[in-house]
C-alpha cells in the first residue's frame, strides 16, 4: 500500500514500480498534472530552488573578525602606543588588525559562495508535459508530480524516477563520481541500492548525454540529492588551521604573560617606593617590549608569498591560511578521475586470437603506439585482424574528437573516443577510416542488444561491409569464425575469449568486442544481418589511466610520509586496478579496498581505525566521503580532500584543506575549496604541500628570531625595576626596535628558499607545539644573552663617562646588532650558516643594508637623536657591540652543533619501501 501525497513522503522511490510513483503523486503518466493542481502544488511545496543561507549579521561577522587573543594584544599595543602620543606606531599597529580583519571577512564568505553556487545549479529551462500539452518553463516552477521530458543535452531539473526511457544516457560524474555515463532503465531496483547504482532514477544538476526519457519529479529543492549535498557543505565544519590553532593558542599564553609581567613590574616599583607614574611608564614599556607587532603582518605576508610560488606551481590558494596547512598535511584523501588519472578513456590493449598488443600513451591526444608483444611497433597491413579490430572501433563510432588551444576534448560517448584516439595512434585515423567506408546505415546501441552496428560502403560498389562493436558476450553470440592475422577465417575459440576477457578485466580493464561480415549492395541491413554470420575480430580493452606525474608525486608523498588514499565513485575493481598502478596497495592488497557498503556495515566505533587502514574508498556517496574525512581528523590527522563534482563539495568543506579541480571542477566544488589546481594534476598537490612546508618553516624560523627581541626587551625592563636602576631602554626606542627589524630583518625570512630536506622528512605532529622544547631552550637563551649583553653595556658606558643617551644608544644598537646576527643563524634551524651559505638568500643582505642605515640614522641624525632621546656613540662602542653580537651568535652555533650531534647520535635511519598506510596520531 502507497501512501498518498498529503502524508509524509517516502524517501526512496527506486524501489517503486512506475505505477507505484504515479498513484503515490496523483499524477498521469501520459497527460502529467493539470494546470491548476500544479499551481496549487507549488504553493505547498514552494518553488524548486535550494534554500538561501540564513548567515550572521554584517555587524556580528565583522564584530568576529577581532574575537582573538592576539587580536587583543595588538590593540592593547595600540592603546598603549596612543597612550604614548606615538600616533604613527599606533595607526600602523591598527592597520594590521584591520587588513587581518578584513581578510578573514572576505574569507568567511567561502561557504555561502559554495552555496549559491550549487543554487545555480539547478536554475534552468525545461519541458514539462501538463494537461496533455508539453510546455517550456523555468525549472523553479517545477513541483512533484510533474511530468518531465528529457532529451540530450538537457540538465535534469529535479529529481525523477524515470517512467519512459530510448537509450537514455546521463553524465552523473559530478554527483556520484561515476567516469562514464550511464545508461538508465525503468527497472525496480532493491531498496538498498546505493545513490550511484540507481539507474530508475534521475538526480537535480545532472546532464543528459544521450537518448530521450520520461520522468515523475519525485523530489524538488532542498528535498533532492542536490539538496541533501547542499546541506551537508551547509553544516560542515570549518576547523582552524594548525598554525591558526597554535597563534591562538600563543596569543593566549602571551597576552597572560605580558599582563602578569607588566602587573608584576608595577607591584615591585611600589614595594621599591619608587614614583607610581614613572613605574607605570616603565611597566608599559615591558608591555610594549614583550609585544612582537610585526608577527601578524609578516605571517600574512609569508602566507602571501606561499600564495604566489604555488600560483607559479600551478595551485591557486582561496584562503590564505591553506598555504601553512598544507605543510601540516599528513593524509591526502584525492579523487580518482581527473586528479589521479587524467578523466580521459584509453585503449591499452588490442586483442586478437593470435595475439596480445599493447597501445602506449594516455588520454585522447593521438600519441603513441601499437606494439606486439616483442615491444616492436606493430604494422596494421601485417595483421589483417587487428586492422579490422581498430576500423570497426572506429568506423561504427558517433564520437568526435576536438582540439582546442592545445588540449584534446571529445564530443560523444569516452569510450568511443578511446576508440578513435587508437586509430589515430595504429595509422589508421578515424577521417581516414570514415573517408575509405563511408556509413549508409546504423542499427544505435540499446541496453537490450548491448551491442551497435553500422553499414559501410565496402571496397567495390556490389558489396557492403557491416561493422559492430559491443559487450563481448552479445557480439560473440552473433559470430561463427574468427579473423585471422591474413584475414582468413579460423573456427571461434570462445574458450580462449572468455580467458582473455577475464586477464584484462582482472586488471580494472573495460572490455569491448568488434566483429565485421561483407554482405551484398542490396541486401537489406536490419538486425537479422547481424547475426551469426558476423566474424569476430577482436577486443579492445581500455580505461582511465592514472597519470604519469600522479604515480611519482603518490611516491614522493610517501617519502615524505604522507599518506594518499583514493576516493572514487567507480566500481572496486576498477579503483583497485588504478590503486595498484599508483602505488597505493600492492597486488595482494584486496583487503584494504572498501566500498561504501562496506562503510555503512562498519560499527561506528571501528570506523576510524577501519578508514584508517584502508586505503581505496570505492561507490562512496558525498555523505560517506564526509564522514571519511570526520573519522580521518578524528584520529588527529590534517586532512587534505581533492574533488571536482558536487558530490566532493561537502568533504571539501569539511577537511582541513579543499582542493578543487580547475578544469574539470564544477563551480560548486571550487567555492568549497581553499585551493583550485589550474592543471587538475594530482603531481601539483605534492609540490603545494612542498610549498606549504617551506611557509610553515620561514613562519617558524621569524618566531624563533623575533621571540627572543621581545622576551629580552622585557626582561631588561624587569631587571631595572627590581634592582632600582634607570630603563636601559626606553618605550619609543623599543617600539623602534621592534617595528624597524620585524620589516627590515625578519620579513626577509618570509622570502628564505626551501631546505633540501623539506619532502623527505616526515609531517609534523599535529598535535606537537608551535615551538619546539629545542627551540623555546634557544629562545631563552638568546633572549639571555640580549639581557646580560644590554645590561653590561648600558652600565659599562655609564661607568665609563658615557651620559644616559650614549649608553641607551650603545644598548639599543646592542639589541638590533644581535638580531642582525642572529637572523643568519635562523636561516635554518638545524644546520649552521656555513653549510646553508650566506647567499642563499640575497633578501636578507638587503634587509641588513637597510637596517644598518636605519641604525646609523637614528645614532647620528639630530632630529632622531631628539625624537628618540639618542645620541652619537664613538667607534670603541660599536666595537664592543659587533663582539658582543658575534659572542651571541657563536653561543648559538655551539647549542645548534651540540643539538645536532646528539639527534645523529639517536636518530637510525628508515627505508620506506612501497606504500604506506597513514600515520597513527593520537591527540
Amino acid at each position: 500500500m502507497v501512501a498518498p501525497l498529503d502524508s509524509s513522503p517516502v524517501d526512496t522511490y527506486h524501489d517503486l514500480s512506475a505505477h507505484e510513483v504515479v498513484l503515490l503523486h496523483e499524477t498521469d503518466p501520459h497527460r502529467g498534472l493539470d494546470a491548476d493542481e500544479a499551481v496549487h502544488r507549488l504553493d505547498r511545496f514552494g518553488p524548486n530552488v535550494l534554500p538561501a543561507a540564513s548567515g550572521h549579521g554584517l555587524l556580528r561577522r565583522i564584530l568576529r573578525q577581532f574575537h582573538n587573543p592576539l587580536i587583543y594584544v595588538l590593540l592593547s599595543a595600540a592603546a598603549i602606543t596612543l597612550w604614548l602620543d606615538e600616533y604613527v606606531d599606533s595607526a600602523v599597529i591598527l592597520a594590521v588588525v584591520l587588513v587581518n580583519a578584513t581578510v578573514g571577512f572576505v574569507q568567511e564568505s567561502k561557504a555561502e559562495a559554495a552555496l549559491d553556487a550549487l543554487r545555480s545549479m539547478v536554475r534552468t529551462q525545461t519541458r514539462v508535459i501538463r494537461g496533455g500539452r508539453q510546455q517550456t518553463l523555468p525549472s523553479d516552477d517545477l513541483v512533484p508530480g510533474d511530468l518531465v521530458v528529457l532529451e540530450a543535452g538537457d540538465k535534469v531539473p529535479a529529481d525523477l524516477r524515470l517512467i519512459r526511457v530510448a537509450e537514455l544516457q546521463v553524465d552523473e560524474s559530478a554527483l556520484t563520481g561515476e567516469s562514464v555515463p550511464v545508461l538508465k532503465d525503468e527497472v525496480v531496483l532493491p531498496r538498498a541500492t546505493a545513490v550511484a547504482d540507481r539507474r530508475n532514477m534521475v538526480h537535480s544538476g545532472t546532464l543528459v548525454t544521450a537518448g530521450t526519457g520520461a520522468g515523475i519529479t519525485v523530489a524538488t529543492g532542498d528535498r533532492t540529492e542536490l539538496g541533501e549535498i547542499h546541506r551537508l557543505v551547509g553544516a560542515a565544519d570549518v576547523l582552524a588551521t594548525p598554525l591558526t590553532a597554535k597563534l591562538t593558542s600563543f596569543s593566549r599564553v602571551l597576552t597572560v604573560a605580558i599582563v602578569v609581567l607588566a602587573a608584576a613590574t608595577f607591584a615591585i616599583g611600589l614595594v621599591r617606593g619608587q614614583d607610581a607614574p614613572e613605574t607605570f611608564t616603565a611597566a608599559v614599556a615591558l608591555a610594549v617590549g614583550a609585544i612582537p607587532e610585526g608577527l601578524p603582518a609578516v605571517v600574512t605576508i609569508t602566507m602571501a608569498i606561499g600564495v604566489a610560488r604555488m600560483a607559479r606551481r600551478r595551485a591557486v590558494i582561496r584562503r590564505l591560511p591553506a598555504v601553512e596547512t598544507l605543510g601540516s598535511t599528513t593524509v591526502i584523501c584525492s579523487d580518482k578521475t581527473g586528479t589521479l588519472t587524467a578523466n580521459q578513456m584509453t585503449v591499452r590493449h588490442l586483442w586478437t586470437m593470435h595475439s596480445l598488443y599493447t597501445v602506449t600513451g594516455s588520454g585522447y591526444a593521438p600519441e603513441g603506439a601499437v606494439h606486439d608483444p616483442t615491444g616492436s611497433v606493430a604494422p596494421t597491413d601485417s595483421d589483417e585482424a587487428l586492422r579490422w579490430t581498430i576500423v570497426a572501433g572506429a568506423g561504427c563510432n558517433d564520437a568526435h574528437l576536438d582540439r582546442q588551444d592545445g588540449r584534446w576534448s571529445v564530443v560523444g560517448d569516452p569510450t568511443e573516443a578511446a576508440m578513435l584516439v587508437v586509430a589515430g595512434k595504429a595509422g589508421l585515423g578515424p577521417d581516414a577510416v570514415r573517408a575509405e567506408h563511408p556509413r549508409v546505415g546504423t542499427i544505435p546501441f540499446s541496453s537490450e542488444r548491448q551491442f551497435m552496428a553500422t553499414l559501410h560502403a565496402g571496397s567495390h560498389p556490389s558489396e557492403r561491409i557491416v561493422l559492430a562493436k559491443g559487450a563481448v558476450e552479445r557480439i560473440l553470440e552473433r559470430c561463427r569464425y574468427a579473423m585471422g592475422p591474413d584475414g582468413g577465417l579460423l573456427p571461434l575459440d570462445r574458450d580462449s575469449v572468455h580467458r582473455a576477457v577475464e586477464d584484462l578485466a582482472r586488471q580494472g580493464l573495460r572490455v569491448l568486442a568488434t566483429a565485421v561480415r561483407t554482405i551484398d549492395a542490396e541486401a537489406v541491413f536490419d538486425l537479422p544481418v547481424v547475426s551469426d554470420e558476423m566474424v569476430f575480430t577482436g577486443l579492445h580493452a581500455m580505461l582511465d589511466p592514472p597519470r604519469q606525474a600522479a604515480v611519482d608525486a603518490v611516491h614522493v608523498c610517501h617519502v615524505a610520509g604522507i599518506a594518499v588514499k583514493m576516493i572514487t565513485g567507480d566500481h572496486a575493481a576498477t579503483a583497485a586496478a588504478i590503486a595498484r598502478q599508483l602505488g597505493l596497495i600492492g597486488e595482494a592488497d584486496d583487503g584494504l579496498v572498501l566500498t561504501g557498503q562496506d562503510l555503512d556495515a562498519i560499527p561506528v566505533e571501528e570506523l576510524a581505525e577501519a578508514v584508517g587502514r584502508a586505503r581505496v574508498f570505492a561507490r562512496v556517496s558525498p555523505e560517506q566521503k564526509l564522514r571519511l574525512v570526520g573519522a580521518l581528523q578524528e584520529r588527529g590527522h590534517v586532512v587534505a580532500m581533492t574533488g571536482d563534482g558536487v558530490n566532493d563539495a561537502p568533504a571539501l568543506r569539511q577537511a582541513d584543506i579543499g582542493v578543487a579541480m580547475g578544469h574539470g571542477g564544477t563551480e560548486v566544488a571550487k567555492e568549497a575549496a581553499d585551493m583550485v589546481l589550474t592543471d587538475d594534476d594530482f603531481a601539483t598537490i605534492e609540490a603545494a604541500v612542498e610549498e606549504g612546508r617551506g611557509v610553515f618553516d620561514n613562519l617558524t624560523k621569524f618566531i624563533v628570531w623575533v621571540l627572543p627581541t621581545s622576551l629580552g626587551q622585557g626582561l631588561v625592563i624587569l631587571a631595572a625595576i627590581v634592582f632600582g636602576t634607570t630603563l636601559p631602554i626606553l618605550p619609543t626606542q623599543i617600539l623602534w626596535i621592534n617595528m624597524t627589524t620585524a620589516v627590515a630583518l625578519g620579513l626577509m625570512l618570509a622570502f628564505e628558499p626551501k631546505e633540501p630536506d623539506t619532502m623527505s622528512r616526515p609531517p609534523r605532529d599535529p598535535t606537537r607545539p608551535l615551538l619546539t622544547g629545542a627551540l623555546v631552550t634557544r629562545i631563552l637563551l638568546v633572549s639571555g644573552l640580549i639581557v646580560g649583553g644590554a645590561w653590561w653595556l648600558f652600565e659599562w658606558e655609564l661607568g665609563n663617562g658615557a651620559g644616559v643617551d650614549e649608553a641607551r644608544t650603545s644598548a639599543v644598537n646592542l639589541v638590533v646588532a644581535v638580531e642582525l646576527f642572529y637572523l643568519f643563524s635562523c636561516r635554518s634551524l638545524t644546520s649552521s650558516v656555513w653549510r646553508i651559505g650566506f647567499f642563499g638568500n640575497r633578501w636578507i643582505l638587503v634587509g641588513v643594508f637597510v637596517q644598518t642605515l636605519a641604525q646609523l640614522a637614528i645614532t647620528y641624525v639630530p632630529a632622531m637623536n631628539t625624537l628618540f632621546q639618542t645620541a652619537p656613540i664613538d667607534a670603541g662602542a660599536w666595537l664592543r657591540i659587533v663582539g658582543l653580537a658575534t659572542l651571541a651568535v657563536l653561543v648559538v652555533a655551539v647549542d645548534k652543533s651540540l643539538r645536532a650531534r646528539t639527534a645523529r647520535g639517536t636518530t637510525t635511519p628508515r627505508r620506506r619501501r612501497g606504500p604506506v598506510a597513514a600515520p597513527t596520531v593520537s591527540r
